[in-house]
């Protein structure tokens, strides 16, 4: 089904007091100085999302500020008006108390849970904190991998947080003097559980963003080769089922427990795992590659699960929000990236500093200038 938003409203939401933008599901270029307010709007519709959005930022630092202040302090809003196939709906979050510790999440008024979010939009985001994506630590790598499975499957992230909860407890555990063997044991188990389901959804989606690049080579951008690195992974695209994963990570678990203890941490699970990326036309890890090619491999990714994703039918279509990439990629890549969106049907929200950086555009999206949280329709 197509999603696509045709209104976006935000209420004390960064530097923004009150605004709105009426884009009736086109694609949208946003342009204007650094620090005008390009990025809050993306983030804004990152949070249409289960997650923190495209900045994590903790619900009490997206209020609005006022000059002087350190963070927003008020409760804070954005509603859209999204498509999606031939409904419409208004869904909303927020916060509805200054300081409140969860947000509010509302699809034609009615309260949902958060979950409910991914029924009516996939924000898919490259932004420039990631152009360092394949020279940070593997933690960065596997945000960004379960930020693509989240995409196409929206329990991954609960999956995700219970192994979390579970991990870190485990861990307080094993470094008391007396633990609770039962209460050991059933952690563990817990992790076993989730954490297959974490190895087998990451090898899903590796193995078909594999597929949708290889189908997609020759294109204007890179061909990469894709693979994961750690153990539990690596079983799960060797072909073991999530039970055999499961009995096999509670098995080390139990008999590791003396030496996670004396490291004073878990050393075994997907929680060590990482993305593997081979630039293939030079035969180089992604992370010996320049920066401008490290970025054209990480927008290939996100470009191969959107293309993926499109072809889904029973779920809302991926919107693209591109922080900052026109900017990095050559003229060749640039109009390759616009024609790409176009042909796939996609909505995409695009940054830049200058106006001209979307010439290939014109005609076929919505221009906006953005000054000082102020926005400007600019003609086709």
């Amino acid at each position: 089904m197509r999603s696509a938003v045709e209104r976006l409203r935000l209420s004390n939401f960064r530097a923004y007091d009150t605004t709105e933008l009426a884009c009736c599901g086109r694609t949208v270029f946003l342009f204007g100085a650094n620090g005008a307010g390009k990025t809050n709007l993306l983030e804004a519709l990152s949070l249409l999302s289960p997650g923190r959005g495209l900045r994590g930022a903790a619900l009490e630092q997206i209020g609005r500020r006022l000059s002087g202040e350190a963070a927003g302090g008020g409760a804070w809003a954005v509603s859209v008006d999204l498509r999606v196939g031939s409904d419409r709906y208004t869904v909303g979050v927020g916060t509805e108390v200054p300081g409140a510790s969860r947000r509010a999440v509302r699809i034609d008024g009615e309260p949902v849970a958060p979950s409910r979010l991914a029924d009516f939009a996939r924000p898919l985001w490259l932004t420039p904190a990631q152009d360092r994506l394949f020279l940070e630590s593997p933690a960065e790598r596997r945000r960004f991998l379960d930020r693509l499975v989240l995409a196409a499957e929206p329990t991954h992230g609960a999956v995700a947080m219970a192994y979390e909860r579970a991990l870190r407890e485990r861990v307080r555990l094993l470094a008391e003097e007396r633990a609770d063997l039962s209460w050991l044991s059933a952690l563990e188990a817990r992790m076993a559980e989730s954490g297959a389901a974490l190895a087998v959804a990451r090898a899903r989606t590796v193995t078909s963003l594999v597929q949708e690049i290889d189908a997609r080579n020759g294109g204007a951008f890179p061909h990469a080769r894709v693979d994961l690195t750690g153990e539990w992974e690596r079983q799960a695209l060797g072909g073991r089922s999530e039970s055999e994963i499961r009995s096999d990570l509670a098995v080390a678990l139990s008999d590791s427990r003396a030496r996670d203890k004396a490291a004073g941490r878990t050393l075994s699970g997907p929680h060590r795992g990482d993305l593997a990326v081979v630039h293939l036309e030079r035969d180089r890890p992604a992370q010996d590659c320049s920066t401008g090619e490290q970025k054209a491999l990480i927008l290939n990714l996100i470009l191969a699960q959107a293309a993926r994703l499109s072809r889904d039918h029973s779920a809302p279509t991926p919107i693209l929000l591109l922080d900052e990439v026109a900017a990095h990629l050559d003229p060749v890549r640039r109009a390759a990236l616009f024609d790409e969106i176009a042909d796939l049907g996609l909505q995409a929200f695009l940054t830049g500093t200058d106006d001209s950086l979307f010439d290939g555009l014109r005609g076929r999206a919505l221009g906006v200038r953005v000054d000082a949280s102020r926005l400007f329709l600019v003609d086709d």
